[in-house]
Order: C-alpha cells, then sequence, then structure tokens
C-alpha cells in the first residue's frame, strides 16, 4: 500500500484491531451516504475505493430492462449499450443483457464540506461497530480465564480497569471485603462475563469468583494443570475462608499435599494472592460420609450417619470442645463443607447427642407405665355389673349393699337339723335367727315409715329386741 491514503487505513486497523477490508468498506459506505444527501436525486449510488489509485470513485447503478417505469434505477437495453460503447467500448456494450446491473460514473464535485463531514461520522461509526463487535468475540471466549489488570478509576465504588486496551469493570459486589486498591495498581481477576450494551461490549470481572480460585491453584500446582490432580468443587466467602476437593487420579500422588507443597510454599502463594484467605484442601470421594467427615476439617469428627437420604441430610457428632471449631465464625465452616459437599449437615456434641437419647429412653419407658395405669388395667366394677361381678362379691358387699342382699343365717349349733323345706320355726329359733340378723347390722335410719309394713312384721321386729335384751340381762 505506496499510497497515502492506504497506508493510513492500515495504520487504523492495526491500531483498533480489526480487518483493513472493514475500514475501507466503511469509507466506500461512508462515500455513498455523503452523496446520496448531496444529490438527492433518488438514485441508486454507489461508492468504490480504487486500489491503484487511492481515489475513491462513485457510480450511480441502474436495471437494464426492456420497458422502463422508473427511469432514476432503470434504463433500457439500447441506451445502456449505447451509453457503454462510448464508456467502455463495443466488448463491453455487446456483453450487457436485460437484466444486468451497469454502472455510470457520477462526478462527486457537488460534494462539498458537510458532505464531508458526513462521510467523517459514517467512518468512525463504523470503525467503532467493527472494533466492539472483535473485542466481544475475543473476549467471550475468555470467559472463566485469569486476566492481569491495572486500576484506572473508581465510579461509585466500582472500579474501572484496563486490559491491554480495553476496559473493563469490576463491580463492588465482585471485590473482597478485605482488598482496597488505588489508581495504577495491578490486580489479578477472573473475566465472569462479556456483555453487549449501547457503550460497546461490557467486561465483567471478579475477584470472589471459585473460578479465580481454581485458576489460582492450576498456576501453581503444576499436578493440577497436566491433569494429575483434579479440583472436583471449591467453594468460598472472599476475604474470609475457602474449602477446595482435589482428587488424584494416581495413588501414588497425594493430592492435598501436591496442593499444599513443601512447607506450605505453593498454598501460600496463593494465600498471599488472595490477601490472607484461609483455604482448607480436603480430598474428594464418593462416599457422601467420608467426604463430610474431611468437608468438615479441621474439627474432628466422632460419626456421621444420614438422617434422610432422598433430602440429603446429615447428622455429625463431635466432641465438646470441637463443636465450636465445626462451626466455625457466624457457622461459615459448616455452612462451606455444606455448600461444598452437597449435603446438609447438623453437627452435634456428644453431650447435646446424650441428652437427647437419654430423652428419648424416657418417653420410651414413660409410655408403658401409662398404659398400665390406664383404663384398660382391670374390670370396671360399676353399678352395671350387676350378677357378672363374680362370686368374691358375697360377703364384702358390706352394709351398704342395701336391703336387696340376703342374708341367710347358718344354724343355731350343730346339733340342731337344718329346717326342712316347709317346716314353721319355732318362736325360739325366730328370736335367734333375728338376734343373729341384727346382730352385725347398724341401726339404720329410716327417713319415712314404710306406708306398706304390716303389722305382723312389726311386731316381729319387737320381739326380736326383746328377746335380745333377755338374753343380754342373761348373761350379765
Amino acid at each position: 500500500m505506496s499510497n497515502p491514503l492506504l497506508q493510513t487505513i492500515e495504520s487504523l486497523a492495526k491500531e483498533k484491531g480489526i480487518d483493513p477490508q472493514l475500514v475501507i468498506s466503511a469509507i466506500e459506505e461512508a462515500v455513498a451516504t455523503a452523496s446520496r444527501k448531496a444529490y438527492k436525486t433518488g438514485e441508486n449510488l454507489k461508492a468504490r475505493l480504487n486500489p491503484d489509485t487511492g481515489d475513491v470513485d462513485l457510480f450511480a447503478v441502474k436495471e437494464v430492462v426492456e420497458s422502463v417505469t422508473s427511469p432514476l434505477t432503470e434504463m433500457g437495453l439500447d441506451d445502456a449499450q449505447t451509453m457503454y460503447r462510448e464508456l467502455y467500448g463495443e466488448e463491453y456494450a455487446a456483453a450487457i443483457e436485460v437484466g444486468d446491473e451497469i454502472e455510470f460514473p457520477k462526478s462527486k464535485e457537488p460534494l462539498g464540506r458537510i458532505a464531508a463531514q458526513t462521510a467523517k461520522q459514517v467512518i468512525f461509526q463504523k470503525v467503532r461497530e467493527a472494533e466492539r463487535e472483535n473485542i466481544y468475540e475475543e473476549y467471550s471466549q475468555r470467559v472463566g480465564e485469569v486476566v492481569t489488570a491495572t486500576v484506572k478509576r473508581f465510579e461509585t465504588g466500582d472500579i474501572v480497569v484496563e486490559i491491554g486496551r480495553v476496559e473493563a469493570s469490576l463491580p463492588r459486589r465482585e471485590q473482597s471485603r478485605a482488598e482496597n486498591y488505588s489508581v495504577g495498581d495491578r490486580v489479578r481477576a477472573v473475566i465472569k462475563s462479556v456483555n453487549k450494551n449501547v457503550k460497546g461490549p461490557q467486561i465483567v470481572l471478579s475477584r470472589t469468583d471459585p473460578a479465580l480460585l481454581v485458576k489460582l491453584f492450576e498456576q501453581e500446582v503444576p499436578e493440577i494443570y497436566d491433569g494429575t490432580v483434579m479440583i472436583r468443587g471449591a467453594v468460598r466467602e472472599a476475604g474470609d475462608r475457602a474449602k477446595v476437593a482435589v482428587y488424584s487420579r494416581e495413588r501414588d500422588v497425594d493430592p492435598v499435599g501436591a496442593c499444599v507443597g513443601m512447607k506450605g510454599t505453593r498454598v501460600q502463594a496463593i494465600i498471599r494472592e488472595l490477601r490472607g484467605e484461609k483455604i482448607d484442601i480436603v480430598e474428594w470421594s464418593d462416599e457422601p460420609v467420608e467426604f463430610v467427615t474431611n468437608g468438615i476439617s479441621p474439627a474432628r469428627v466422632q460419626r456421621v450417619s444420614i438422617v434422610d437420604e432422598a433430602e440429603k441430610v446429615m447428622e455429625v457428632i463431635v466432641e465438646d470442645k470441637q463443636l465450636s471449631l465445626a462451626i466455625g465464625k457466624k457457622g461459615q465452616n459448616v455452612r462451606l463443607a455444606a455448600k461444598l459437599t452437597g449435603w446438609k449437615i447438623d453437627i452435634k456434641s456428644e453431650e447435646e447427642k446424650r441428652k437427647e437419647v437419654e430423652a428419648q429412653l424416657e418417653g420410651l419407658a414413660r409410655e408403658p407405665v401409662e398404659a398400665a395405669e390406664g383404663p384398660e388395667a382391670g374390670p370396671e366394677v360399676g353399678p352395671d355389673a350387676g350378677p357378672e361381678a363374680g362370686p368374691d362379691a358375697g360377703p364384702e358387699a358390706g352394709p351398704d349393699a342395701g336391703p336387696e342382699a340376703s342374708i341367710v343365717p347358718a344354724p343355731a349349733s350343730s346339733d340342731e337339723p337344718a329346717p326342712s323345706p316347709g317346716e314353721t320355726l319355732e318362736p325360739a329359733n325366730a328370736d335367734a335367727m333375728a338376734e343373729a340378723t341384727t346382730e352385725g347390722m347398724p341401726e339404720a335410719e329410716d327417713p319415712s315409715p314404710a306406708e306398706d309394713s304390716t303389722p305382723s312384721e312389726e311386731e316381729a321386729v319387737a320381739s326380736a329386741a326383746e328377746g335380745h335384751k333377755e338374753d343380754t340381762s342373761n348373761r350379765g
């Protein structure tokens, strides 16, 4: 490109990182747009850059038709051949057919200062759009990659950084609480996303994403870079603590030791980059109980039991002294372990578990006692029991049995035979019977005299009482 215009185009393309042909297309379209505004005829105008002269030529494009309906965009076959014969010769004129599009040169003299300004704006716009599209395609493929940026300025809490020739944003939500920056500081961050907007592609960086931790381990640990050790999971609370689960494909390689390095040199480099963030490196396992046991570290676990496998709930028992360490500051350790393993973890101390078991045992022991003291302990004897009360209810009925309780007297002595049926008792026997009947019975208060009692019954009772008094006086 010996022409000054072409040299300028090449220099601009290198500076913006775009294809020179895009710049040439932008110039041609800018000249065509300015010409349409200058002529205002409605013709189909087209511009083309001449690589030999470096000049931009302007043409009017018309379609060859048999019958012309629009003279500005159409031309008859005879007229087209005549004009081409004068411009380019008989050979080109004879090759024209109906349906072809032919170009006729147009003068650029009507283009003035306003047209040049319009062309300039169009060129800048096209170059800017090409540059933005190029940046978007480049960085959209680098999402998750760690880049080094320079702090340029601060905007309402967000940090605007510069990655080479491109500006990126480090939002406040993606910044670590333990970090402070000044203009000109260099910062390593991971590309989280690339978005399109009116002002161009917006590159969002992050210092809190777990992907940054993974990439830093890949850069510091050769075993992770070559695939011998794999990172199966990483969670973090930026500025405070992080947990990384690693797995080794070879039995001879210790995954945790490879990440820690000799005397902790490898992991210390990552901790310094993250401004003192604590990192727990645990060994990954496909057994949930073992994985959760490793994930609770640095606390020592006594036992782990699966409470609900469908809901992924586990109960972890630790020593009383290890309870606070297992839970962590504001529940940080167990929260990170739950995120890393994917299980809900319920941590209890041995004392809490013992009290819980004792409470359950007391509840189980109380249930049989309550059942024994309940209504099913024995037969309930009530007024409806009737004759089903059994043979043991006889003499124990007591004086409260009422007039319905019949008392059968025993014989006065063994020498006297029992009366036969139909035999009438003698008065002496009657007195003895009355005496035996009234001797063990309390005196009953009769609130109202029985109206239906017969005189014979009253006399029998009176005679029985007199006989009792006489017997008592004889004994005295």
